[in-house]
């Protein structure tokens, strides 16, 4: 999970990154990221709409394995944003950690939001 400090309080904000965040799609995850230069620290939001997946365990399991991913990312992120990643598909639940991972670095590095060469991740180190 994130640390308190980088994840969003109230709707209000979350809407600004909804309304004038710049957009990257894939098949299954959409990413909507602004610079918020009034921050220290970056915030992060998974959101997962009931359509997705009717059930709230499945909901809170794919939120929890996306977090766990960007956890990893947060300390190579190139700034202060404001991120809201947006789960369109249910196929996260059974996707494998490291494609997860590598999906989302590939989204990172289209919205501009990532480090360069900040590719590796704690779960594929142990594997080494």
């Amino acid at each position: 999970m994130i640390p308190f400090k980088n994840r969003f309080h109230g709707h209000s904000s979350l809407r600004y990154v909804y309304k004038n965040g710049q957009v990257v799609r894939s098949h299954s995850i959409t990413i909507k990221a602004v610079v918020n230069p009034h921050r220290k620290e970056s915030r992060v939001a998974v959101v997962i709409s009931k359509k997705t997946l009717k059930g709230a365990v499945r909901r809170n399991r794919i939120r929890r394995r996306v977090y766990e991913c960007i956890h990893e990312k947060l300390p190579y992120l190139d700034g202060v944003y404001d991120i809201a990643v947006i789960i369109s598909s249910g196929e996260l639940l059974i996707t494998p950690y490291e494609d997860l991972s590598e999906q989302l670095d590939q989204l990172f590095d289209q919205v501009g939001i990532q480090k360069s060469n900040s590719k590796c991740t704690k779960k594929t180190e142990k594997l080494l």
